[in-house]
């Protein structure tokens, strides 16, 4: 056996066990950390100082850096290449589940391949920039402006919001169900209205965010609207 054929084994072996991770990581912490970018951006519908008052008091925490690293970071890197190998490992269940099930089931797996390259995109566009010193954080306006000002980057970008939106929003209905938490039929039923219903909340604020940056007083810095 080879080490490829060893760690393959090794995966398949304790599948359980690693999906487990995969779905708790998939809610706390990469969910919470959606929905806080979620509010942290829908400031911008607020105006350009809001939204740097916010991304000023994110940055101001303590031991930041340590917190996105082992909060954000490493969470997100499992939940993602795990997931990747699930996508890749994927197949309909017509037997245990109905149409409506299995489409929503290959929606997820969409989403998220989609969703993955739309966060590894955004990142690159604005949290390594702000790293490499290239964007400083009363920046991030501008560069969300210039993104959003964009025809076709916008579009890539309501694409990407709303995937990640039923990424997760689906993700916590299997998350219930995988972890005994809504076991029946009629509470499967609720639950799925509860978190699409959700969905469709998250995906508005996303685009009304995106939508608020498009506006010109993003397009200068923010000391200009304070007149500092």
């Amino acid at each position: 056996m080879n080490f490829v054929e060893g760690g393959i084994g090794y995966i398949m072996g304790n599948s359980y066990y690693f999906r487990k991770i995969h779905s708790l990581l998939g809610v706390i912490p990469v969910g919470f950390f959606l929905i806080e970018h979620l509010l942290t951006n829908y400031e911008a519908t607020k105006g350009p100082a809001a939204f740097v008052d916010q991304i000023n008091w994110l940055n101001g925490l303590p031991l930041v850096l340590l917190l996105e690293i082992v909060g954000i970071w490493l969470p997100l890197l499992y939940h993602a290449v795990y997931g990747l190998y699930v996508a890749y490992q994927a197949r309909n269940n017509v037997s245990s589940y109905g149409y409506f099930r299995n489409q929503m089931f290959m929606l997820q797996r969409v989403t998220g391949v989609l969703t993955f390259l739309f966060v590894a995109w955004h990142l690159f566009e604005t949290r390594l920039q702000v790293a490499l010193g290239n964007v400083a954080h009363e920046d991030l306006g501008r560069t969300m402006h210039d993104i959003a000002t964009n025809p076709v980057i916008f579009t890539i970008y309501v694409i990407g919001v709303v995937s990640a939106s039923f990424h997760f929003c689906n993700g916590i209905w299997s998350f219930l169900v995988s972890w005994g938490i809504t076991v029946g039929p009629r509470a499967q039923r609720y639950s799925s209205i509860i978190w699409m219903a959700l969905f469709v909340v998250m995906s508005v604020m996303f685009i009304m965010s995106l939508v608020a940056f498009t506006g010109t007083e993003f397009s200068v810095p923010v000391e200009a609207h304070s007149g500092h």
